[in-house]
């Protein structure tokens, strides 16, 4: 079994309870991060530079230009404490980053959003978990199949 590594949260890694089993690990995938800034990028400088040209700005290259820098370093930044995040699926509870801890009975629903799962609880909590590679592929295996 691969070494759990402590959560970039709390530093530490939430213990199963005993009799608890490891049914599955969902881990931020690196591809899917970068794809989904990148679209961003796309998209808002797009916009920005949409924006000057209808504002009369000379320069309206700026906009994308801008866009691209900031988001670009928003993600360098941001990428090691987001790919880090990893999610176990046990026989008994989903446990998440930040010590997060969701017993299974209460989760009503998990469905795909984008790159990411929204689990929602049966007392009405919303959780995300992030950057998977395949996330109707997840929300199945949270749910154990039913919808």
């Amino acid at each position: 079994m691969a070494r759990i590594e402590p959560d970039s949260i709390h530093g530490t890694v939430t213990p199963l309870q005993d009799g608890e089993r490891l049914v599955a690990e969902f881990r931020a995938d690196r591809a899917t991060y970068w794809r989904g800034h990148l679209i961003l990028a796309v998209v808002l400088g797009a916009a920005a530079g949409l924006f000057l040209m209808w504002q009369g700005n000379p320069y309206p290259v700026a906009g994308p230009f801008g866009a691209v820098l900031a988001i670009g370093a928003r993600a360098a930044y941001l990428a090691s404490e987001a790919l880090a995040e990893t999610w176990r699926l046990t026989d008994r509870r989903l446990l998440g980053p930040g010590g997060r801890t969701i017993p299974r009975a209460q989760i009503r629903a998990a469905r795909p959003f984008l790159g990411a799962v929204q689990i929602t609880t049966t007392t009405g909590d919303r959780h995300l978990i992030k950057y998977l590679a395949d996330p109707a592929a997840t929300a199945a295996r949270i749910t154990g199949g039913r919808r």
